[in-house]
């Protein structure tokens, strides 16, 4: 962290229960950089406060004091959070955010087996969406990339992937934020070889990833790559000549570039070059006597070094990236997860730009391929997402990954960091994320959503409808963004039309709020009066049906922990599906977790049931003669799950 950086501040806040409490608020250095990027609603993102964050699970054991860490919440909250350890401590960087795609993006959930009696057994659901309006997308990319300069160390690094629909507007934002020297390379990733066929205009075959750095004193470590398509056709053209054991080799002159004269000596009878030799008299007696070099017939003639094909490191990697296709459908690595990105991306990123041991921070993990290469290359991490489906498509790829990685011989010299917490800020088994909250609240209230709007949520009996932060209080910060988009001249207008009515008719929508909330609000809005309306969902939420509750019996026979039943109702309704129709729960199932000896606030699973993607969980489990209160999570194709207790005994 830098001796400028303003320190942070203790801020009130309201608990639910009426008192307050102290949490810590963090401020920025001004945006300096260069140049600056201007769209409607522009706000000045100069300070945040602390979120906490509830410790859920534990997988694995730590190494030298570390235990990786994935939350599940929004990522503005999340590094926010991380702030009060972190801040300056990051080594690394990289982020594949939305790329204001306007698509919605979708997961095809088939049940597993065959066994179910309909024929609806598949179904796609929508994992994230995409669409963003007006210019809510910059405001949301300008905010936390604030914050992830906060997390950098003053030589750390960030890798910006995005595409051609919003790269040059985020360059000019990471430009603003970190400065305009701070890029190091933009570089462009080939990730197909063809696109579909199109009409008016050539197809797109890239993507586009900004390096930015604090400082020039970066970690650079060169790639050398032999898999591109010049670098292959240079093997096949230059590596022809045949060492008589089938090693491929070529030759390569070994004439200094400059005037040597203490390395003008005779070799072997062979005169030496004008300028002399490139090596030493016992460097090239060392590769003489181990057939490295190719001796002339005629004195007058030159002595070559042999290259072979084996030992040539390949060409220095340039800023095009040609040589890493997308992931294979086939490929052992994929997890059917939307815009999954390749290892060996995330493999030449973390290498390049990072030493072993050095902290990694991906705050939209999605499938979690930063945080597989990361824990492959003895890197840390701290991952975030807000998608639940993620983290739990992440829990499993990287419990997997560490069982693959026991089983190797590994190099004791270097740490394998495997084990790794899970976390969840802001309460967020809530509601599986805001987005969806904020839709089903807009449904349950029916409400009509505003296509245009950048402040209000929508309209419902003429009263314009605010959806407030739905995983804690509202506070009155929470008030600045809708009090900045205040439309004075409309109010104007209508005081002038109707002296005694209110200007506008607002309904909050909260979890929990401060008390004055309203009155802070009106206030904000003097002269002009304005009509408030409160609804707190914490108290009135027993009209709304959020999710319905999965069921599962559990039972303990002859010393083993058998799942009798499972019924994961919501995807039970996907699929169109009752409770008898299907034969066997398993099919439903994505993974059993099972923790022998749960101290009722962290799950530590020593069982880790993820079978294959044709396979289904066992649901029968040996139970260990020092077994106590046993906790079992079953987690669904939807990746909803449910937990239950049941003492060893019973």
């Amino acid at each position: 962290m830098s001796k400028n950086t303003p320190a942070q501040e203790s801020l009130q806040l309201a608990t639910p229960d009426g008192g307050t409490t102290n949490v810590e608020k963090y401020e920025f250095e001004p945006i300096k950089g260069y140049p600056m990027l201007n769209w409607r609603g522009k706000r000045p993102f100069t300070s945040t406060q602390y979120y906490p964050a509830q410790l859920k699970e534990v997988h694995g054991e730590e190494v030298d004091g570390w235990r990786n860490k994935i939350f599940w919440g929004d990522n503005l909250q999340v590094m926010s959070h991380l702030l009060k350890e972190f801040r300056g401590k990051v080594d690394l960087i990289y982020i594949d955010p939305p790329f204001d795609s306007k698509a919605d993006y979708k997961k095809r959930i088939e049940v597993k087996g065959k066994k179910i009696s309909s024929d609806a057994a598949s179904f796609e659901e929508k994992q994230y969406s995409d669409i963003w309006t007006n210019d809510e997308y910059l405001q949301f990319m300008y905010e936390r990339i604030v914050l992830l300069r906060e997390l950098l160390t003053e030589n750390g690094s960030i890798f910006i992937h995005c595409d051609y629909n919003k790269s040059h507007l985020l360059r000019m934002v990471a430009e603003e934020v970190f400065g305009a020297n701070a890029l190091v390379n933009e570089i462009v990733w080939r990730r197909k070889q063809a696109t579909s066929f199109a009409r008016k205009q050539f197809g797109v075959t890239t993507d586009t990833i900004f390096w930015f750095s604090r400082s020039s004193e970066h970690v650079f470590n060169p790639t050398y790559s032999r898999d591109d398509e010049h670098t292959k056709k240079y093997l096949e053209e230059r590596f022809v000549y045949d060492d008589g054991d089938g090693r491929k080799y070529m030759k390569s002159p070994l004439v200094n570039s400059l005037y040597r004269p203490n390395l003008r000596y005779e070799f072997h009878g062979v005169q030496p070059p004008e300028n002399g030799w490139l090596y030493s008299r016992e460097r090239m007696e060392a590769m003489f006597d181990n057939n490295e070099l190719v001796m002339p017939k005629e004195p007058t003639g030159r002595i070559y070094r042999k290259i072979f094909t084996d030992e040539y490191k390949g060409q220095l990697l340039q800023n095009i990236w040609l040589d890493i296709p997308i992931v294979n459908p086939m490929a052992s690595e994929r997890v059917d997860y939307p815009t999954q990105k390749p290892e060996a991306l995330l493999d030449r990123i973390i290498s390049t730009a990072s030493n072993p041991g050095d902290l990694v921070f991906d705050g939209f993990m999605g499938s979690g391929t930063t945080q597989a290469s990361a824990v492959r290359l003895g890197r840390r991490f701290i991952g975030a997402d807000i998608n639940l489906g993620a983290i739990q498509t992440i829990t499993g790829r990287l419990n997997k990954l560490a069982g693959e990685l026991r089983q190797r011989s590994l190099d004791n010299n270097s740490a394998s960091y495997t084990g790794f917490e899970v976390y969840n800020v802001n309460h967020y088994d809530i509601f599986r994320n805001p987005v969806q909250a904020k839709e089903l609240l807009i449904e349950a209230l029916e409400v009509q959503k505003l296509e245009f709007s950048t402040v209000f949520d929508g309209e419902k009996d003429g009263r314009m409808v605010k959806i407030m932060p739905v995983n804690r209080i509202a506070t009155r910060a929470d008030l600045n963004e809708l009090i900045a988009g205040f439309d004075y001249k409309a109010w104007e207008r209508r005081q002038n039309e109707n002296p005694n009515r209110a200007v506008e008719k607002i309904t909050l929508v909260c979890m929990g709020h401060e008390p004055d909330l309203a009155a802070q609000l009106e206030l904000a809005a003097k002269p002009f009066k304005i009509d408030i309306e409160v609804v707190d969902i914490l108290r009135d939420k027993a009209d709304l049906e959020f999710k319905r509750d999965s069921q599962a019996k559990v039972s303990i026979k002859n010393g083993e922990l058998i799942i009798e039943k499972f019924y994961p109702m919501n995807l039970l309704q996907k699929l169109s599906l009752q409770k008898e129709a299907v034969e066997d729960w398993k099919e439903l199932a994505e993974s059993v977790l099972i923790d022998w000896n749960y101290d009722g606030a962290v799950l530590q699973p020593a069982v880790v049931d993820i079978p294959g993607k044709s396979e289904m969980v066992k649901g029968v489990y040996k139970v260990p003669g020092d077994a106590g209160t046993i906790r079992v999570k079953i987690t669904d194709l939807l990746s909803e799950s449910w937990e239950g207790s049941v003492s060893n005994g019973d």
